[in-house]
């Protein structure tokens, strides 16, 4: 199937998700977890589909900036439907759909050079799927953590307003909140750990940058979670720490890749 029409493909489907979720959060229609959970499962084929005609090459794997974040974003609607099935994550679709087709578009769009990694790096590519599964977490941590604090301040402001109506308790948005960023904590020490292992020189590869903001965000989220458990820390504190862990998460990747690839134009 040509990668246009698994493009078209998988834009329509992420946009007929996202309409549904606006509609069930405006209360016009009731939720429903088959219909979502089907149509998120035809747009994550279509979209795999189009990972594999454009960043699975010939001998290896073309992890280039905007190739890199499309396969980002078709991990993190997997893993936001998976959530879906036992958590009150509904809400988390209106920031993943739109996230995941834009990256679709900048990928058809844009051009970069290749980060090629061979087949047969198996450690490498070890490293590459825990950094990106941990990033795909902390994204959905971030948009919860967005949420919550938007919430905090509709309770203190607006009890009855729409998004204070349609969101969990704060509890539970504080519990989901924390399950993403214990597991992404997790990911993230272990893809620090392989990268130790298999990358061979920092400054030739660069990744010094990457490395230095990695370890920062790690700090950020540790500390987090020592600062839930030992001075109970929620609410607005929660979402800040988190998304400033995020932040630097994102400066970690994007913003050396963007630096390194879109604006330098340098490749492997």
């Amino acid at each position: 199937m040509g990668t246009l029409i698994l493009a078209v493909t998988a834009l329509f489907l992420y946009s007929v998700g996202t309409a549904l979720q606006a509609l069930h959060f405006r209360g016009k229609v009731q939720s429903n977890l088959a219909l979502t959970t089907l149509i998120g499962v035809l747009a994550l084929i279509g979209h795999g589909l189009l990972i594999a005609q454009t960043v699975h090459l010939d001998g290896g794997f073309d992890f280039s900036f905007f190739k890199s974040s499309v396969l980002i974003a078709w991990l993190i609607v997997f893993l936001l439907l998976g959530l879906n099935l036992s958590k009150p994550v509904g809400s988390l679709f209106l920031g993943a759909y739109p996230l995941a087709a834009a990256t679709i578009v900048m990928a058809l769009i844009t051009h970069t050079p290749s980060r090629l990694v061979p087949d047969e790096s198996y450690g490498m590519l070890s490293h590459i799927a825990l950094s990106i599964t941990a990033y795909s977490l902390f994204t959905l941590a971030a948009i919860q953590a967005a949420l919550l604090y938007f919430q905090n301040r509709q309770l203190k402001q607006n009890y009855n307003s729409l998004l204070v109506r349609n969101l969990p308790p704060l509890q539970t948005m504080e519990s989901v909140l924390f399950e993403l960023v214990w597991a992404g904590v997790v990911l993230l020490t272990l893809a620090i750990i392989t990268g130790a292992m298999f990358i061979e020189d920092l400054f030739a590869q660069d990744l010094a940058h990457k490395t230095l903001f990695s370890m920062l965000s790690l700090a950020v989220f540790v500390g987090l979670l020592v600062g839930r458990y030992t001075k109970g820390w929620r609410g607005m504190t929660a979402s800040r720490w988190t998304l400033a862990g995020c932040a630097l998460l994102m400066m970690a990747f994007y913003g050396s890749k963007f630096v390194l690839e879109v604006l330098f134009q340098r490749g492997l």
